[in-house]
């Protein structure tokens, strides 16, 4: 087990050296070095690295004079001074975002993809073991997987299909992967149509919805009075209501620049700077902001 974006290192840590005597391994606090967990099997030795949510801050705190400027650097090096034996099977378990993985809304989002990880620095891994996307997927190799979420956790999800990862390792560079699927008690579940055809029998007899999390997007061109309360009357897990109509589908909406996304914090806040003063910033004042922001976005005192 290891920490992730949203954990305390510390409390998971907490007691780890207990839980270890019974066969649970967690992570520590990242300090600079990652000691694997070796386990032994009829093919030999198995190498497990856990490898906590780590930020560049952390890793620079750790090795001050390796240049450190990325979330890739910061993984590069970390793995780096692991010495992985690769003639030995190892596995990576990480909490890190790689790049061209895809995100739902539940996940947060960077500005610029600035905690992206390319795949790259993973080589040398027999598998890894990745958390922090939702949903299952591949990232640029069968043997780097996101596992996803046990539940769902957003309506972006709704149409996710969730599941364990089960990876059986054999010999050195042989192993297989499926999946076990995970069904909720009660699933996230988006309706769409009028007041009137959500709640006729016909349309929710023989299904789960009115158990289920619900979101109805109403179609009618009037607002419903109190349409919360009457359709909690069926769907008990209403969750969210929408209404489309042409009244929502001609309201404003302010988009930022497509650019926007692709942009760093710092090179967002210079054009921000230069349009409020008339003027670009002085190398003195790019430097400082960009201290702030390395201290702001990293999480440092």
């Amino acid at each position: 087990m290891i920490s992730g974006n949203h954990d305390s290192p510390e409390r998971i840590a907490f007691g780890s050296r207990i839980m270890a005597a019974g066969g649970i391994h967690l992570s520590p606090v990242y300090a600079g070095q990652v000691e694997p967990v070796c386990l032994h099997d009829e093919f030999g030795e198995i190498n497990f690295y856990l490898l906590p949510f780590l930020k560049p801050a952390h890793v620079r705190h750790c090795y001050e004079t390796e240049e450190i400027a990325s979330f890739t650097d910061a993984l590069r090096c970390a793995i780096g001074h692991m010495a992985v034996d690769t003639s030995k099977r190892n596995v990576l378990v990480t909490h890190q975002f790689v790049t061209g993985a895809s995100r739902s809304e539940s996940e947060e989002i960077s500005v610029g993809g600035a905690d992206n990880v390319d795949a790259s620095v993973f080589e040398g891994f027999d598998y890894v073991a990745l958390g922090h996307i939702h949903s299952p997927q591949n990232c640029s190799s069968d043997r780097i997987r996101y596992c996803g979420t046990p539940l769902k956790y957003s309506f972006s999800e709704a149409k996710d299909h969730k599941s364990v990862t089960v990876v059986e390792l054999r010999e050195k560079g042989s192993f297989t992967c499926r999946t076990v699927d995970l069904v909720p008690r009660h699933d996230l579940v988006e309706l769409k149509g009028t007041y009137e055809e959500l709640t006729r029998r016909s349309f929710y007899e023989n299904t789960t919805w009115e158990e289920d999390y619900t979101h109805v997007t109403l179609t009618d061109e009037e607002d419903v009075p109190d349409a919360v309360g009457k359709l909690r009357a069926i769907y008990h897990r209403l969750m969210k209501l929408d209404y489309d109509n042409k009244r929502t589908r001609s309201s404003a909406a302010i988009t930022a620049d497509p650019e926007t996304e692709k942009k760093s914090p710092l090179e967002l806040f210079a054009a921000f700077y230069e349009k409020q003063n008339n003027q670009p910033m002085s190398e003195e004042q790019a430097a400082f902001m960009r201290s702030l922001i390395e201290k702001t976005w990293e999480g440092e005192q």
